[in-house]
């Protein structure tokens, strides 16, 4: 992943892209074309450099084209080459014809898709749709890539997998599912967030020799978050540091039975290196939270009354973890929107402020597909139909820094590109995790870093921690593993 470049492009952008290419600096539709078949077949041999039996299924339009050049190439290596078409031949037209009728020059012949065809394969290569499809696979082109999914044969990908939307990362009715994605020229937002990470498998690129004058004519919708910003906005504390320097973040939440939430974020905010950390919590288990965790200030607090002395040695408030909706939640909530502090907002907090909503720009707002739906007056699903779209509506009505959890997560804020992480992993899916990015963002906020840094570099050592945990496996992994790995994050010049 971090061989890849950083924008990520919406597909009308790749594809004007793509016409800069062409119009401005002489480079052939065609030459691009064989550029792109050439890069999948050499990643193909790179890594099934055994496989001799290849299947390749080719829709009409230019990522066909682009199939043909991959059949050609693997015909003249001496590979056993089957071209089936779900479409039909006369719907060819421009570039993919010129590529279809090179393939037929070379003794490759085309048949119709048949699910029987891909039997015999030991390789498949997906080159039926690429960026153009807006609408959910039907008919000959649904039944071609569910067989695919079912013939338990590998498959690349030539630039998206068909069926995937390339903006959104939705599933369009069906979608391939491939172990490995060529991507070309630039990369599509939606391989990286929503349904694209599953069914993209592992995302290489290959610009195609496009100048690099070419991508600087158009700015990216997005960025990949990357390790390297660590080290930028984490440098080594100066040697006369001293823990007053750093912050002091006030995580309120754990309601009665629920202490575990506000102790993991209050933890996570330790590791992240914030200089005190106080926990404001329900009194019938503040005596608890202290005994277990003695570096963490611990107050049993019955009433947004007793929360005021505390909101006035914060620097930062994590509010939401373990709070619930009550009589206890709602009045400590409300204290904190009034404290005037800077505000990380997660869990029962974050469904609060749904069923009131305000509007601030000193807050980072953390919500799961789910609390986004409520906060949008929508739901889960039509959030995940269209994250991106999702995460900048949560940012416009409710200002501040928007990061919408889940595979890809998206942060949103004022001014500039949305960032995207791509680490993480399924491990992740677990109770706990969402606590522990709060505090992280809490003490990143805590010592200095504003509140889009924050939030960016937050969600990505966050991913990375899990990513670390995750090489002894993914399953059975626990929000409080973490920890070591956070820690170890925010030390990126140790």
């Amino acid at each position: 992943m971090h061989d890849l470049p950083q924008a990520l492009y919406t597909a009308q952008a790749v594809r004007e892209l793509d016409r800069l290419a062409i119009e401005r600096y002489g480079i052939a539709g065609l030459d691009l074309m064989n550029r792109a078949g050439a890069a999948v077949f050499g990643e193909m041999r790179r890594r099934w450099p055994r496989a001799r039996r290849l299947a390749v299924v080719c829709g009409t339009g230019n990522n066909g084209g682009d199939g043909f050049v991959v059949a050609r190439l693997a015909r003249a290596a001496g590979m056993q080459v089957s071209v089936l078409l779900p479409g039909e031949a006369a719907r060819l037209k421009g570039d993919a014809r010129a590529s279809f009728e090179a393939l037929r020059a070379a003794g490759v012949s085309a048949h119709a898709f048949s699910s029987e065809a891909l039997r015999e394969a030991e390789l498949i290569v997906d080159a039926l749709f690429g960026t153009g499809l807006e609408r959910p696979l039907e008919g000959i082109y649904l039944e071609a890539v569910n067989a695919i999914n079912h013939s338990g044969v590998p498959l690349i990908a030539v630039d998206i997998p068909s069926g995937l939307h390339a903006d959104s990362g939705a599933v369009q009715g069906a979608a391939a599912r491939a172990r490995v994605t060529v991507s070309f020229i630039g990369l599509k937002q939606g391989l990286f967030t929503g349904r694209g990470p599953a069914h993209c498998g592992e995302v290489v690129f290959d610009d195609l020799g496009v100048p690099a004058a070419v991508y600087s004519q158009l700015a990216p919708n997005a960025l990949l978050t990357r390790d390297n910003e660590l080290a930028a906005c984490l440098p080594p504390r100066e040697r006369d540091a001293h823990k007053g320097r750093h912050g002091h973040v006030l995580v309120i939440g754990g309601d009665a039975g629920m202490a575990g939430a506000a102790r993991m974020a209050a933890l996570a905010a330790a590791r992240a290196g914030a200089g005190l950390v106080s926990v404001a919590t329900h009194p019938q288990h503040a005596a608890f939270c202290n005994a277990l965790s003695p570096e963490i200030m611990t107050h049993a607090v019955a009433d947004a009354r007793a929360l005021r002395p505390l909101l006035q040695r914060a620097s930062v408030v994590a509010v939401g973890p373990g709070l619930g909706m009550g009589t206890w939640g709602k009045p400590l909530f409300d204290a904190a929107l009034d404290s005037g502090l800077p505000l990380i907002v997660d869990a029962d907090a974050l469904n609060l402020l749904a069923q009131e909503p305000a509007r601030r720009e000193d807050w980072v707002l953390t919500p799961h597909p789910g609390e986004a739906g409520r906060l949008l007056e929508s739901s889960a699903a039509a959030v995940q139909a269209d994250r991106f779209a999702a995460v900048c509506a949560v940012q416009a009505r409710y200002g501040g820094v928007a990061v919408l959890k889940g595979a890809g997560t998206l942060i949103a804020g004022p001014g500039g590109p949305l960032a995207l992480c791509a680490a993480g992993n399924p491990g992740m899916a677990a109770g706990g995790m969402g606590d522990l990015l709060t505090g992280v963002i809490a003490g990143l906020i805590a010592q200095g870093l504003d509140m889009q840094q924050a939030a960016r570099i937050g969600v990505h050592l966050h991913a990375r921690a899990g990513d670390a945990v995750a090489r002894e496996g993914e399953r059975g992994m626990l929000a409080t593993d973490l920890l070591p790995h956070i820690r170890h994050g925010v030390n990126p010049c140790r």
